[in-house]
């Protein structure tokens, strides 16, 4: 019992339909379930706001045009006119961050980017993309990259290995900073609602009204983390793109 109240409960992956392909677990889970959700919400809120297509756009159309450009704008900024052919992926990756963190906030549901192993993916597949984005476009003058330009020969032996392992350190940080925020906030929050719980009627009004500041702060956090995964990528297509030091 005193596990299952546990703050981090809810995070447990648990099976829903157990799968075994060759030997290899690939149960379909309550994470899977999420991202499946997350993809459908994402598809059915663009489809149903661009259906209409109004001179004079609705609540929902008005969203989903000011999501696009804000994405739009943010490859301009920090890509430039050779981002724009990378703009899907981009936005792909911010609405899909977007609504799993948003999902989470719903009770009873589950937030899949509190699992490291789902942000350790995304960052992986946008380091290894961006890596090879760079590879293609530079050749062997992408190793430059780990070169600083002005540093005097001497300094270049400490300075290369630094460069060379703050670079595979990205995937790194970029999930471990999403994943952090999200389950600091969600363990946070059921910590408080035990409070509200345990104290009852009379003094359970205190950490309820810390709960309710909370989810304001949780809201756009959820969206702050969206943008920061988001730009850090286009940061790092900048890189590989124009091998800016």
């Amino acid at each position: 019992m005193a596990a299952e109240h546990s703050p981090l409960a809810q995070f447990e992956i648990k099976r829903l339909v157990e799968m075994n392909v060759g030997g290899l677990d690939v149960s379909f889970t309550n994470a899977s379930l999420f991202m499946v959700i997350a993809i459908a919400a994402v598809t059915l809120f663009l489809t149903l706001s661009m259906r209409g297509r109004a001179m004079v756009p609705g609540r929902m159309q008005s969203m989903a045009e000011l999501s696009y450009e804000f994405i739009a704008n943010m490859v301009k900024d920090n890509v430039g006119s050779e981002g724009r052919k990378y703009f899907p992926f981009i936005f792909t990756l911010f609405m899909f961050v977007l609504f799993c963190n948003l999902l989470g906030m719903i009770p009873y549901t589950f937030t899949v980017t509190s699992q490291i192993i789902v942000t350790f993916a995304l960052a992986a597949v946008v380091f290894i993309g961006v890596t090879l984005i760079g590879i293609f476009k530079h050749g062997f003058k992408f190793l430059t990259f780990f070169v600083p330009s002005g540093v005097p020969v001497a300094l270049l032996i400490i300075l290369v290995p630094i460069e060379i392992i703050s670079y595979f350190v990205r995937p790194i940080s970029l999930s471990v900073r999403l994943f952090a925020n999200m389950l600091a906030g969600h363990t946070l929050l059921k910590v408080f609602g035990g409070f509200v719980v345990g104290l009852g009627l009379y003094l359970g009004w205190l950490p309820l009204g810390f709960i309710v500041v909370l989810t304001g702060l949780e809201f756009l956090v959820a969206f702050l983390q969206a943008y920061v995964f988001a730009i850090l990528s286009c940061l790092y297509l900048n890189d590989a793109l124009h091998l800016h030091h």
